[in-house]
């Protein structure tokens, strides 16, 4: 039976205040729940599920040990979660911290990436064609807001991702070539990237900043055939991802 201290402990977390004081962050539902314990059981502080859960899942919790694990009725599991329809199980894990230093392959930036489903689809994105490594600006959607957590399917564990100023990352890595997607840039297809570079990928409305365009040594285009003002962002990730990444330098 869950306690009233825990519920409100657990609710607290959906708030990145709070998560951050206690280094916290909660992820929802089986598959989330399973790349944790398979990936990252170090990093799990709670386990709540129901029984059915628990019991098909056995094997995975191996390692956890049993004080950590609450077998949680299925109103006590909708008083914890965040989702409309809570999925069977909820845990409650320590955050993983990353540095934002550049790293070989490419460096994904993102310049105030706001929408939650836009950030943890970029990340799961940036997982898919192997790139590691995300620095974020500080005024970025957090990573470990539910629906980003969601959103990455797990990959959150598999990309480094870390917050730092880009303006004062990009000063400190001048000597990385900084290819920024831009309206008015070099199209896509006509350019290659270069070992060891960074993309830098911008808000959702506004675009990368002037500021950061100024210091690209590249900026480029998707070209468009039809008459959509623009494209969203995580979608534009994965299109200029899918170039670079299929060329034979990475």
């Amino acid at each position: 039976m869950l306690s009233k201290s825990s519920v409100k402990y657990i609710q607290s977390l959906y708030h990145k205040k709070f998560r951050d004081e206690e280094g916290l962050f909660v992820a929802e539902g089986p598959k989330v729940a399973a790349e944790l314990l398979t990936g990252a059981a170090h990093l799990i502080r709670g386990i709540y599920a129901v029984k059915s859960w628990l019991n098909s899942n056995a094997f995975l919790l191996e390692q956890v040990p049993e004080e950590k694990i609450l077998v949680v009725e299925q109103f006590e599991l909708e008083k914890i979660s965040a989702l409309s329809t809570p999925n069977q199980v909820l845990v409650v894990a320590q955050k993983l911290t990353h540095d934002p230093t550049h790293k070989a392959g490419i460096t994904l930036l993102l310049d105030d990436i706001q929408d939650p489903g836009n950030m943890g689809t970029i990340i799961r994105t940036a997982d898919w064609f192997g790139v590691t490594n995300v620095v974020c600006s500080m005024s970025s959607a957090d990573i470990y807001n539910p629906k980003v957590i969601q959103s990455t399917m797990g990959s959150i564990l598999r990309v480094h991702t870390a917050y730092t100023d880009l303006e004062e990352w990009c000063k400190i890595n001048s000597h990385i070539k900084l290819y920024a997607t831009a309206l008015n840039g070099q199209h896509l297809y006509a350019c290659k990237p270069e070992p060891g570079m960074a993309l830098l990928i911008g808000n959702e409305s506004r675009g990368v900043r002037s500021e950061l365009l100024g210091i690209a040594h590249k900026k480029i285009t998707i070209p468009r055939k039809g008459k959509a003002e623009s494209l969203n962002a995580a979608v534009a990730t994965g299109i200029v991802l899918a170039h670079f990444v299929n060329t034979d330098i990475f």
